[in-house]
């Protein structure tokens, strides 16, 4: 969440920097700032009248002394008065600051100063790409093969479910419990605490990463608490409230989940397949850092999503996302999209993004820096990786148009099986 002095005080910046996010916020930045005026009014009078009671309070203690009743009364009266006075004011500031509180929270992040210039997706910029010596596979598309080698079976799934959910079955099953665990086991290796957390979450932990209230479209309920749209939410709020010594951080979290996700804005969009599920599987990389060190720690969060995908030998590129493109929590954002050859395209396959403070304001979470004050954390988040969408570029990536070839690094999950045909 933006801070209200920031806006105040920078509000050209702030609103020309919201403005690279393809959307004019003015309005919204001035109305709060109209609200925030009337806030600070409202306090002022409630000061005002609370001054005043102390004083005939003070009155009132003098004139007991001297048992002038009459006049005792009438001050009495007085302060009743003042009493139904600041309790209106204080209402009406709760309701001002509720109506604060709410449009600041459909504001998104600042994004960074360097951010790539664009509306959509089309327009990020590709950073750099990582090749391999690819399996042609005819181009098949990855459902085509995983139905073939009796891998998924989606009938059973929309069955079961409804569209945009699968069942794997006999190997696809253990092949996506092995990719779970290969990929964990890299992060762990690489300082990254494990956590095994609970798939439902509470409306605060939403709107901390985000989630709430823009996105609730998107999100699965069930009663007042929501099923997680990723583990970023749970991760993320496990430091939600505290104040963290400075020797505690950089925190690194990992987690694999399943994850849900309603993808309200994606009807037509890649209804075949595995690319984009309702219900899908997902490790997910979660840092906690000071004020410093956040863009550093992107570099390497990004490194880290890169090392997974070569340990499969996949092709991808990484691109920065355009301001029409970013999230809405993050001040900037690569994402890693991996070669499909039946779509002849990259797609998105992790996102790591930097949010800097704002939703450590959300949900409260600081740390004591070097002068001892307390400073709000720095959040970010990755993929490490998207799970299904991993298993469908592998599928279509060593697929020769008889047989599955298994990556060296799968082999030893599958009993050192050299294919699947």
């Amino acid at each position: 969440m933006l801070d209200i002095n920031k806006i105040e005080s920078d509000f050209d910046k702030v609103s020309s920097s919201l403005k690279k996010r393809n959307k004019d916020f003015n309005s919204d930045l001035k109305e709060i700032i109209k609200l925030n005026s009337q806030r600070k009014e409202v306090t002022f009078k409630v000061e005002e009248l609370k001054a005043k009671k102390n004083k005939i309070s003070k009155d009132i203690g003098i004139l007991s002394k001297n048992n002038k009743k009459d006049e005792i009364e009438k001050l009495k009266n007085e302060v009743s008065k003042i009493n139904q006075k600041i309790e209106k004011l204080d209402n009406d500031l709760k309701t001002i600051s509720n109506e604060i509180n709410h449009k600041l929270s459909y504001i998104p992040n600042i994004p960074n100063e360097n951010i790539p210039l664009g509306k959509s997706e089309d327009d990020n910029v590709e950073i750099k790409t990582w090749k391999v010596g690819k399996i042609k596979n005819n181009g098949e598309a990855h459902w085509d093969i995983a139905s073939k080698l009796g891998l998924v079976d989606f009938e059973l799934g929309s069955k079961l479910s409804g569209s945009r959910f699968v069942v794997y079955t006999n190997l696809g099953a253990k092949i996506i419990r092995a990719l779970a665990d290969i990929l964990i086991n890299r992060h762990t290796n690489n300082g990254y605490k494990e956590m095994f957390l609970p798939l439902i979450v509470n409306k605060e932990n939403m709107f901390g990463t985000g989630q709430l209230p823009k996105f609730e479209e998107d999100a699965y309920k069930i009663g007042d608490q929501y099923l997680i749209p990723t583990s970023e939410v749970p991760l993320t709020n496990i430091v939600r409230d505290k104040i963290l010594e400075k020797s505690q951080l950089p925190m690194y979290l990992t987690a694999f989940t399943q994850c849900f996700r309603k993808e309200a804005g994606s009807a037509g969009r890649d209804t075949k397949g595995l690319i984009r599920l309702h219900q899908f599987n997902k490790v997910e990389m979660v840092k906690i850092t000071d004020s410093e060190s956040s863009y550093l720690e992107l570099e390497k969060m990004l490194v880290d999503a890169e090392e997974c995908l070569k340990l499969f030998n996949l092709p991808y590129r990484v691109v920065e996302l355009c301001g029409g493109d970013i999230g809405f929590s993050s001040a900037k954002t690569y994402d890693l999209e991996v070669w499909f050859p039946h779509q002849n395209k990259y797609r998105e396959i992790s996102s790591c993004s930097n949010c800097l403070d704002f939703q450590a304001k959300r949900i409260m979470a600081r740390y004591k820096n070097e002068n001892g004050k307390n400073e709000n954390v720095h959040t970010l988040n990755g993929s490490g990786l998207a799970i299904d969408r991993l298993f469908a570029a592998i599928l279509e990536n060593y697929y020769d148009g008889n047989k599955l070839l298994i990556p060296d690094v799968l082999k030893p999950y599958l009993g050192n099986i050299n294919f699947l045909e």
